[in-house]
């Protein structure tokens, strides 16, 4: 079991992603803002994360590249998970350090594809 960070403003978001992590045998910690995520990221230390973007405060390209160039986070798999979508989203996203993109609303199996690539 490994711990797997979510981080999304929307509490529901938040629970629903939490459920697919639980289902697929991760345990799911949370943050629901980019401040909370770089913390947490450092305390929890968690095998991935799935980060939305449009979130209040430091949104998700800004964390994303904050957790990138932190030494003690940059190694950890970042997916994006948002309604941001068209290509410049998705280039931004991988400008700031995201390893992956996946599109609001996913399938449940999209979630679990995503974690078996990413953790071991």
């Amino acid at each position: 079991m490994q711990t797997i960070l979510i981080i999304d403003d929307v509490a529901t978001d938040r629970e629903l992603l939490g459920r697919v992590v639980t289902q697929a045998g991760h345990h799911p910690v949370f943050a629901s803002d980019g401040d909370e995520a770089l913390s947490r990221a450092k305390e929890t230390r968690p095998s991935m994360i799935f980060l939305d973007v449009v979130m209040p405060r430091v949104n998700g390209f800004n964390a994303c590249r904050l957790l990138k160039q932190d030494p003690e986070t940059a190694k950890i798999p970042v997916v994006l998970v948002t309604s941001k979508n068209t290509a410049s989203d998705r280039f931004w996203g991988q400008k700031q350090g995201a390893d992956d993109h996946l599109a609001k609303p996913y399938a449940p199996e999209t979630i679990i594809d995503t974690i078996r690539r990413y953790v071991r």
